[in-house]
Formats: structure tokens, sequence, C-alpha cells
């Protein structure tokens, strides 16, 4: 925010906004819509964020520091692998509710708003983070020793095309159950589990 002023009214437009784009994607949503919404002015709006770019991005740095914070709650926990390997999995699901497919293209292939780079970056630190947390998990014996966690950030980065393919997403009632879908095949392949 431009004073980093978490002000009721700032937050109640994160979480309008949030909401909204989740819905509807990032392009179709306005900034009367939000301030409509959240019962907020668009003076006050503009108190708060630059434009709706800004906005977007300080929503989706919340949701990724929340993220993070969550895992490594996870990662430091005493319990099974598999269980905290549930537990991410969990965490992701939560994570995704509610993600429209507008959602989904409008943020990770739109060049010209700036969100794409803007996600693709963000992603990059946050799974430096989880690579981290992994190695620790090694030297712990809670993964394998052979496994690179680097292997998840490349297939990550290579699984957006194929998120926001349409014919894909057509198997799927929603984007988050195809987002769940990798991340339960890179969890357990095809084995059954609960």
């Amino acid at each position: 925010m431009k004073k980093e002023n978490e002000s009721p009214k700032c937050r109640k437009l994160l979480e309008t906004g949030r909401n909204l784009f989740w819905k509807h994607g990032f392009r179709r949503v306005s900034v009367d819509e939000i301030c409509r919404e959240a019962e907020v002015s668009k003076m006050t709006f503009y108190r708060c964020f630059e434009n709706k770019i800004d906005l977007a991005k300080k929503i989706y740095t919340k949701i990724v520091n929340q993220g993070i914070i969550k895992f490594n709650a996870i990662m430091a926990e005493d319990i099974p692998s598999a269980e905290k390997l549930k537990r991410i999995i969990t965490l992701k699901m939560e994570g995704t509710d509610e993600i429209s497919r507008e959602f989904i293209t409008d943020f990770y292939t739109s060049n010209d708003t700036g969100l794409k780079s803007f996600v693709e970056e963000l992603t990059r630190e946050s799974w430096d983070e989880v690579i981290n947390r992994f190695r620790i998990a090694q030297e712990k014996g809670w993964f394998r020793k052979d496994f690179k966690p680097e292997f998840l950030l490349y297939i990550t980065q290579h699984l957006i095309p194929m998120v926001t393919d349409e014919n894909l997403l057509s198997l799927y009632d929603s984007p988050q159950d195809l987002i769940m879908e990798f991340a339960n095949f890179f969890t357990y392949g095809i084995a059954p589990h609960e």
C-alpha cells in the first residue's frame, strides 16, 4: 500500500479485491466495482493503492506470504512425512479455493499488466524458501536423499501453460480441481491415497 497503511478500509479493499479477482479474474473487475462491493470511496482506494494492478500485487503478495508461514509451520511440526505432505496438499487446496478460469488466465498469461512477471518473480522467491525447507527435511530423513527439490520448481514453471489450457481445464469442474490433480500426482503418483 502506498504508505503501508493497514487501515480497516484498506484491509476491506484487499479482501474484496481478492474475492472479486478470484471469482471474475483481474481484467473484468473494475476499481468502481471493488469500491462499491467494499463500501469504500474511490478516494480511499487511491489513498491505499496506486491502481488496480497495485492492489492485485498486494493481494497476491499477502496470500503468498501467508502460505509460506503456514508451510513453514507444517515443516517444523514433529509429524511423519506422509502427514506433512497431506497437510501441504490441504494448504494448497485451501489456497486455491474458488479460483476462476479467468483468474488463472489473467494472472498467469497477461503480459501487458505486468502481473505475469510479478507472479513469476514472487513464485521464484517463495520456491527458494520451499526448496530450502525440503533440503532441511532431507537432512532430517523426512524425504528421500536422492530427491532434487529444484525439480519441483522446474515442473511448476512448466505447468502454467497446462493450467491455462482450455482443453485440459474442460476435464475438471474447476481450476482448483486441476491444480489439486497436479499436487496429488506429484505427491502420490497414481497410487490411491486418502
